[in-house]
């Protein structure tokens, strides 16, 4: 194990708030002298199951403590969930089903162990004690806390000035997530940025019920390929850690430079010596670009094979270095009676070649469309397509057709 001075550097690279890193320190010696591993507690709530190199950040923190020996709990918020936490939002959230829930907690634990070792990682549902509390429990538990305190948190606060309804019920899900740390005995607790009320909850009750207090970790949230927005699914500025190899390679290499740093920090695993080293080399006036190529290739190889990240790699030095049209692209099956280009542009919105016809049809005005190396124009929208040909759509994108 290492010592606790270099397991707190592992710890705090790219992390945005940790609270406190004095108890840190002194848990973290505790752990190495005990030889006892640290509890490391991250909540998710099953609402939103696809998971993007966004989500991904606080996961790659967890799989460094993880890889630092230390005990991982993920607790799915099943019963949590049923409630919804409000936060950010200016009303509140539907409640889900039973079903909603259990599926999306499947998915969830599909793709986190795309990040996180399965075998060394307990999976807990907190409905495991919640649901068995009684309600002079419940009761006991609202009183650690007060409507003054709770109202502290901004969407609250929007809320009620607002005059936006808040139900009594929304005032326990905090309680409920910081009862989780009372429960598991957890000692580190880790969170974005708009998890702060809630994780901080957690420490004050666990002083309540005479614990040893959490330590809160805090981690950025993560720009999109846009370099403005946060990374969004919804906003198309997202790399999904399910895509395939080469379009996340692509991705990856549409980072604004000022960015690759930051990358390197949230969603590798890179040593921070690794990472000062590449900062010297940008300071020194090393090409972005060749340094974004190890970060694509560090990326894609975190959710890819060795073989599978070399084709990505393959793939993009063909297709938009050498401007040529590379034999492994992406194919897609068309439809019996729908081999035009107008019936097929629906399949490319739903493979994410395209955004909307509308971009298409745009791109196709623009000369920005070609098929087998010849641009398309606007006439062509209702040309017959043949197995086997390669439509080129903007200056990256290539699919192939199949029957």
């Amino acid at each position: 194990m290492l010592t606790p001075q270099e397991q707190m550097r592992i710890i705090c690279k790219g992390v945005h708030t940790l609270v406190n890193e004095g108890e840190l320190l002194a848990k973290l010696k505790k752990s190495c002298e005990q030889g006892k591993p640290l509890v490391i507690k991250l909540g998710l709530d099953p609402s939103a199951p696809d998971i993007h190199l966004g989500h991904a950040v606080v996961l790659r923190k967890i799989k460094q403590m993880q890889d630092l020996g230390h005990c991982v709990v993920i607790v799915i918020g099943d019963f949590t969930g049923k409630i919804g936490d409000p936060t950010g939002k200016t009303k509140g959230r539907a409640a889900l089903t039973d079903e909603q829930v259990n599926e999306n907690a499947r998915t969830y634990c599909d793709q986190i162990f795309k990040i996180l070792d399965k075998e060394k990682t307990l999976v807990r549902f907190n409905s495991e004690w919640l649901s068995v509390l009684t309600f002079e429990e419940v009761i006991r538990l609202a009183a650690t806390t007060t409507v003054a305190r709770v109202l502290e948190r901004d969407d609250f606060q929007n809320r009620y000035k607002n005059q936006v309804p808040i139900g009594i019920h929304e005032f326990f899900y905090p309680l409920m997530q910081a009862y989780d740390s009372i429960v598991l005995k957890a000692d580190i607790e880790l969170g974005g940025t708009d998890q702060t009320f809630n994780i901080l909850m957690g420490r004050t009750l666990q002083r309540t019920f005479e614990q040893e207090q959490q330590i809160a970790i805090f981690m950025p949230i993560l720009e999109g390929l846009d370099g403005v927005e946060k990374m969004s699914k919804s906003l198309g500025n997202y790399i999904g850690i399910n895509e395939p190899a080469e379009v996340m390679f692509k991705k990856v290499m549409e980072v604004p430079d000022e960015l690759i740093l930051r990358y390197f920090e949230l969603v590798t695993d890179e040593h921070p010596d690794q990472i000062d080293k590449i900062k010297s080399d940008l300071e020194a006036g090393e090409n972005p670009r060749n340094i974004k190529l190890h970060l694509a290739k560090t990326i894609v190889s975190l959710y890819h094979s060795a073989e599978d990240t070399q084709k990505a790699a393959s793939y993009y030095d063909l297709a938009f270095s050498k401007k040529a049209i590379p034999d492994d692209i992406p194919e897609i099956a068309m439809e019996a009676g729908k081999d035009t280009v107008v019936n097929i542009v629906p399949l490319l919105i739903e493979n994410q070649f395209v955004k909307s016809k509308s971009e298409f049809i745009r791109l196709l005005g623009q000369g920005g469309v070609q098929l087998n190396g010849e641009k398309l124009t606007p006439e062509d929208i209702n040309k017959a397509l043949e197995a086997r040909d390669v439509m080129k759509i903007g200056k990256k994108r290539f699919v192939r057709f199949v029957k």
